[in-house]
């Protein structure tokens, strides 16, 4: 029975580590007509009808853009729920963006999410007993097979979330960046913006669309 809960743990300690959370981006792409000098002053807004989930992501993107030095505020704080969801709405919610002085708009959206059973292959070690002992009759060998160790295979089920972030001119309404990105097995939802953040932030900078400056404070 002891044999059984250490090979149990073994395989639980497995499952964890094949399980770590991971975002990685997979594709962006920049406007040949983007502006030749970074956004300052961004309004990040997540698209989707989860209130929960749309502030965690608008709150840590908003974050880490001002811990680079770059403006920005939550679409929550400026556009009211449900207010910009026709044609005069959203005039009206443009209006407010341009005049609070947003230079750009940052869109957030879940593509897809899928999920992924995969097998893990399971391994077999040997570690000979010392010869004599038990290892020098077969009785006693055989009675004592634990030289020859066995860690089971298993199933695991990966979680991937692909989600696009957008750029968009806050004056011209056009867009001038975009990304996708993977997110594999998120342990919780704090976890999971926070990581995305600094992975999105970090490709704008690299791209050129924003750009690192000390926060003024």
């Amino acid at each position: 029975m002891k044999k059984l809960s250490f090979l149990a743990s073994l395989a639980v300690a497995s499952i964890l580590a094949a399980c770590s959370p991971s975002t990685k981006i997979i594709g962006s792409w920049s406007s040949p007509d983007k502006p030749s000098t970074p956004y300052e002053n961004i309004l990040v807004t997540g698209l989707s009808s989860n209130l929960v989930n749309r502030q965690a992501f608008e709150e840590e993107l908003v974050a880490t853009l001002e811990e680079d030095g770059v403006k920005s505020a939550s679409s929550l704080t400026l556009i009211p729920l449900g207010t910009a969801k026709d044609k005069e709405g959203m005039a009206k919610a443009l209006e407010a963006v341009r005049a609070a002085g947003h230079d750009g708009i940052l869109t957030v959206a879940l593509l897809d999410q899928t999920s992924e059973t995969r097998y893990v292959q399971g391994t077999t070690t040997y570690a000979p007993m010392g010869y004599g002992g038990y290892y020098g009759r077969f009785g006693g060998y055989y009675g004592y097979y634990g030289a020859m160790t066995y860690d089971p295979g298993y199933y695991t089920t990966d979680k991937m979330y692909y989600i696009e972030v957008n750029l968009y001119d806050a004056k011209s309404e056009a867009l001038v960046w975009s990304s996708q990105s993977e997110t594999t097995n998120p342990s919780n939802l704090d976890t999971f913006s926070h990581t995305f953040a600094g992975v999105v932030v970090d490709l704008m900078v690299k791209d050129g669309i924003i750009a690192k400056s000390i926060a003024k404070k």
